[in-house]
Order: C-alpha cells, then structure tokens, then sequence
C-alpha cells in the first residue's frame, strides 16, 4: 500500500471542487462532513479515512477509487483512460446528470465490447497458429 499523501490529496481536491463551482461551505454540507475539516483536507492538514474520501467523492460525482489513488490509500491502476474519462465525464458541469448517466453507459459498453473483439481475435490467431502447427506436422505446407 502507498504512502498517504495529503498535500497532493488536498490540492486535487480543491481543484475538483472549484471546477464542480461549489463553495467548501457547499461541498462539506454535501459530503457530510464539516466546513473547518474539509478546509484542513484541502490544506494538507489532515488524513481523511476511506469512508470520509467516499462521502467527498460523491458530493463531487467523482469515483472514490479516484480520490484513494489521490490519497495513496491504492495504487493506480493501470487502466487509467477508464477512470479519466469517468472522471472528465462526471465533472463535466456542462451536461446534465441523465446525459452523464448515458454517456458512462455508451462508453463501458463500447469497453466491454472492444474487450471481447480483442480476446476473439486473440483466440483466432492461436487457432490460425494451431493449425498451421498439424499441417506442417502432416507433411503439408501452411496456407
């Protein structure tokens, strides 16, 4: 597990928070958690638990798992595009909720399909190569 680091930790939060145009009075009210707290998270202050990162995280519409990278508590994945474009996605103060709904929707279905045509092609090549393996075997030449 990484180390904790609060200043980095403090600082993206407070650019997240500026850029969902919340004020830290709106912010902690919506996360649940005090004004003078979450001021010493910004601050580098303080080390927020897991469960007070989560209740921040979705007073941002962020993911956690997001601000536990931030804070050290995991270490990043390397599926980082993902969990950028969520995060774009969710901070986006552009378009609505229901259009952020549908466009997470529309992106991890494209995902999960282009991750199936990868494995499918995958297991066409090895049987490509399979093949070809017996009929050189055979005496034959591969097509």
């Amino acid at each position: 597990m990484a180390t904790l680091k609060v200043g980095d930790l403090g600082e993206f939060l407070r650019e997240q928070r500026k850029h969902a145009r919340l004020s830290l009075r709106q912010l902690a009210d919506a996360a649940g958690v005090s004004n003078p707290y979450l001021s010493q998270i910004e601050r580098g202050l303080r080390k927020p638990s897991a469960e007070i990162l989560q209740q921040i995280a979705k007073a941002l519409r962020i993911s956690a798992e997001t601000l536990y990278v931030q804070a050290g508590i995991l270490d990043e994945r390397r599926d980082t595009e993902g969990v950028a474009v969520h995060t774009a996605i969710l901070t986006d103060p552009s378009i609505s909720e229901q259009q952020k709904q549908v466009l997470l929707q529309i992106y991890d279905s494209f995902r999960r399909e282009n991750a199936r045509d990868g494995e499918d092609d995958v297991s066409a090549a090895e049987a490509t190569e399979a093949e070809e393996g017996e009929t050189t075997a055979q005496g034959g030449t591969p097509s």
